[in-house]
Order: C-alpha cells, then sequence, then structure tokens
C-alpha cells in the first residue's frame, strides 16, 4: 500500500517582486504544490521594506514555515520581524549576494532550496541586534556602509556583485573617525578607524572571508577595526582578507564579544545585512542567541556545511 505524504501544514511565501531566480515565481509555485501544504499563504512585495509587515501578517495566519525569496536585505528585514517566534524560515536565494544563504550551504538552485526548506535541517543561529534591528549576516559602519549605499542606487540591479567593487574603489580614499569602542562594557578601542564591521557569519561582502573562525551559532559577534586609509593601505587590507588572513593586517584589529558600543565624533552610515541605514554618532549592538530558526542542508558526512563537526 503506498504511503500517504504528510503535509508541510502552514507555508508562507514572502517574495521580492523584482528578485528571480530559476523559472521565478512560477516555478516555486509548482514546486510548492509538489509538497502538499496543508495551507499557503502568499505575499508579494516591491521592495524589501514592505516585508515586516507581510512576515507579521504572516506569523498571525498561523504559519509554521516561511520562505523567503529574495536577497540578504530581504532576509534581515524578515527575520527581524520573526525573531524569537519559534517559527521555521526557509531561504531561498534569489538576491545578489545570498551570504546568509551560502554561509549556511544553501545553493542558488530553486528546487534544492525549496526541497531544503522543507526536508533540511532545522538549525537555530543567532542574530545581531544593532539599535534595535537584527541581523543574521553582518553589519558596517563607514568604508563598507558608504560602499552598500551608492551599490543600491540601481548598480546592484545592473552590474551584480561587480557593483561592491565598483562603489568600493571610490570610497577608498574615504576619511577616518574617531571612534570609541566597548566591547562588554570594557573599552577596546579608541582613534581613528575608517571602517567598523561586525559579523556573525564568516564570509561577507564580496565573498571575502573576513572573519576566518566565525560561526552563526556561537553565541560570539565577530568585531573588526580597520584604520586604513587611502587606496594603497585599503589594497593591503583587502588582500589580506581576500587571502584568509584579516588579522594579520597592521590596520586592521579584531576580536569577538556580546555587547558592542560605538560612539563616534561626527556621524558614518552604517549597514545591515547589506542593506543602508541611516547616518549615526552612536552604535550598540548585541547578540541574541538563538534567535531564529533556519533550514539548513542535512550533512551527508562528519562535516556540516559551515565546517562544524
Amino acid at each position: 500500500m503506498l504511503r500517504q505524504k504528510q503535509r508541510a501544514g502552514t507555508v508562507a511565501v514572502i517574495a521580492h517582486q523584482k528578485k528571480s531566480l530559476g523559472g521565478g515565481l512560477d516555478e516555486l509555485r509548482r514546486l510548492l504544490a509538489d509538497e502538499e501544504p496543508g495551507k499557503l499563504l502568499w505575499y508579494e512585495v516591491p521592495k524589501s521594506k514592505k516585508a515586516p509587515k507581510q512576515a507579521r501578517k504572516a506569523l498571525k495566519e498561523g504559519a509554521d514555515l516561511v520562505l523567503v525569496w529574495g536577497g540578504d536585505g530581504m532576509v534581515q528585514r524578515c527575520v527581524d520581524a520573526l525573531a524569537g517566534s519559534g517559527v521555521t524560515v526557509g531561504i531561498i536565494p534569489a538576491g545578489t549576494a545570498n551570504l546568509l544563504a551560502q554561509n549556511l550551504g544553501v545553493p542558488e538552485d530553486l528546487p534544492e532550496a525549496v526541497r531544503i526548506a522543507f526536508h533540511g535541517e532545522s538549525r537555530k543561529i543567532d542574530l545581531g541586534k544593532v539599535n534595535g534591528e537584527h541581523f543574521a549576516v553582518m553589519a558596517g559602519l563607514g568604508f563598507d556602509a558608504e560602499m552598500i549605499k551608492d551599490a543600491d542606487r540601481g548598480l546592484k540591479d545592473k552590474l551584480g556583485r561587480a557593483a561592491y567593487v565598483w562603489t568600493g574603489l571610490r570610497h577608498v580614499r574615504g576619511e577616518l573617525v574617531r571612534m570609541e569602542v566597548k566591547l562588554d562594557g570594557v573599552k577596546w578601542f579608541e582613534g581613528e578607524a575608517s571602517c567598523l564591521l561586525l559579523g556573525n557569519v564568516g564570509t561577507i561582502t564580496g565573498g571575502i572571508e573576513a572573519f576566518d573562525d566565525a560561526r552563526p551559532d556561537d553565541g560570539w559577534l565577530e568585531i573588526g577595526v580597520t584604520t586604513a586609509k587611502g587606496p594603497i593601505q585599503w589594497a593591503r587590507v583587502l588582500g589580506r582578507m581576500s587571502a584568509g588572513r584579516s588579522d594579520e593586517s597592521p590596520f586592521v584589529r579584531m576580536t569577538r564579544a556580546r555587547k558592542v558600543d560605538v560612539k563616534l565624533s561626527e556621524p558614518m552610515t552604517y549597514e545591515l545585512d547589506g542593506g543602508a541605514k541611516d547616518s549615526v554618532t552612536r552604535l550598540k549592538a548585541k547578540v541574541v542567541p538563538g534567535g531564529i530558526t533556519v533550514r539548513v542542508p542535512v550533512p551527508d558526512g562528519p562535516d556540516r556545511p559551515d565546517g562544524r563537526a
């Protein structure tokens, strides 16, 4: 006798209309039909900042699994709304960089991403929280944020990932700003810097392995401060980062903490997961252990997608 397929419960899709992967949203609907969800909720948004409202609506409708279609900015907006809710998130990486998906081993392949979302391993990962808003990949002040802010102005749609390289070259002459950084209540850095990064995972913008030992479920935030100024110094920093030796650069300081408090002498732009935010003179961050549950590939052997044993 044939065994009846178990339904997946209530499944919600929150999709960025301007993002594409595989056969698009039409193929996604066909793939979801094969999974036979008990109830399907479907929300499309024209931009990522419209996603949190739909994510909260999905929670009210009793969603058991929320599929997020889009890039890291879309995922960040949804994760911020869903943090602590207990709902499981499946990532459909239809964006430009898809850094969270990349770090978790979810491929840019629509059928496989859907399969993982329904049949993968449920894993709790940490989130960071900056000035009241959650992020899953990284946060940045200064050079990094200015680069991303410029890339958001239509360049990502035209150039894809190359947009970050293009805008990065435009900001290597950026001025240094005096900052004071306290980690877990203790002063760690005071001086002029051009960039501060907070990482929840190892691979960040541009596919650079900035934080070699980062794990998204270790209860820590990775911290990096860069004092590089001008093309030559930034070339040295980026060269070391590309080679996976970020901490060997004379222009970089790195460590980890649970709470971060940054005071700036003048406003700097900050970003969360590739989305530019406002300019601030104060930034407060903390780790949120196990803040969200995501579906990841089931490991075939002793090695997991993120390198953990």
